[in-house]
């Protein structure tokens, strides 16, 4: 079998805390395979955002890592700052999920998209071109005079737009995009996907995509990634773990979507709050909403483990799930 483009490997983050240190990520691991999307899905405070921040190397001051983030085979967490310096923007590039607070609201946005290729030195005339061209690529219009607006000038898809943009500037291997369609409506959440599927397909470019919304992934990902209380609980190809899935909250998460395509468009709504990562239950943290927990499941962490070719379940009793 072929490496995969990116290997996450028992990842973890803790962040400074008024006592002690927060143990924000334990033990993620996932791969991502070049050309394809990879979704990870999961509740607010699930970790998703952190594990994307972890991959590109965004931590806040004072986080404290562990494990493997390995990219094409070398371990990102044991490279130096400057080589993560060179990999962030011209190999992994990531599209935050604020693209109002991630413009700069001074610079016209074709300066801000040629960010990279100013670096390399090129002519002012070559710079002009590459931003016509970015934007033309993500589906702008009238790209040379939007080039010399500034973001405030923009409707939110089109900023976000802008920013995907900015990520396709260095020709990265690998885009990280965080919420992308956050605070769109549905007719610009569905153009900002159809942008980022075919842009995929045109650039050959492998996608990590942070994402809630299970239509979202069932629409992109290629496969995906269950995050809980910052955890994996599953992760597998994505149509069947939507459709087969071998966890509790993964089966719990599908069935608070309502259905589009029946008359009885019922969502049946997943009880309680999610864990906190900082405060975890003992055991599996997801065990006091579980409707399928057993005394087991409060003392003993399960372990993420394949329960079937291509699937991987931290449940202890995913075989019944199945």
């Amino acid at each position: 079998m072929t490496e995969p483009l990116l290997d996450v490997r028992e990842l973890d983050v803790l962040l400074p805390g008024p006592r002690r240190p927060l143990h924000i990520l334990d033990r993620v691991s996932f791969t991502v395979a070049a050309g394809r999307t990879t979704g990870l899905i999961g509740e607010s405070g699930s970790g998703k955002s952190m594990t994307a921040t972890a991959i590109i190397g965004l931590l806040p001051g004072g986080a404290v890592t562990r494990g493997e983030v390995r990219w094409q085979g070398e371990n990102l967490l044991a490279a130096s700052s400057r080589r993560r310096r060179q990999v962030r923007g011209r190999e992994i590039a990531m599209i935050f999920q604020d693209s109002l607070a991630s413009l700069n609201p001074s610079q016209p946005i074709g300066r801000q998209v040629t960010e990279i290729p100013r670096r390399d030195g090129s002519s002012r005339q070559a710079l002009a071109s590459t931003a016509v061209d970015l934007l033309r690529r993500v589906g702008i219009p009238d790209p040379a005079r939007r080039a010399r607006a500034y973001p405030h000038q923009f409707s939110g898809g089109m900023r976000q737009r802008a920013m995907t943009a900015l990520a396709l500037a260095g020709k990265p291997q690998l885009i990280l995009a965080d919420e992308p369609t956050t605070a769109l409506d549905v007719t610009v959440q569905a153009r900002i996907l159809e942008l980022l599927r075919r842009l995929r397909e045109q650039e050959h470019t492998a996608m990590l995509l942070v994402s809630h919304d299970l239509r979202v992934m069932a629409h992109v990902a290629d496969d995906l990634v269950v995050m809980y209380a910052g955890r994996v609980c599953e992760r597998g190809p994505a149509t069947d773990v939507l459709r087969r899935p071998r966890h509790p909250y993964t089966r719990a998460l599908v069935a608070s979507v309502p259905a589009v395509r029946t008359r009885t468009a019922i969502a049946d709504p997943l009880p309680g709050s999610p864990a906190d990562p900082t405060e975890r239950p003992s055991g599996c943290a997801f065990h006091p909403r579980c409707p399928l927990a057993r005394d087991r499941c409060r003392v003993d962490q399960p372990a993420v483990r394949e329960v079937a070719p291509g699937r991987w379940s931290a449940c202890h009793f995913a075989e019944e799930l199945a």
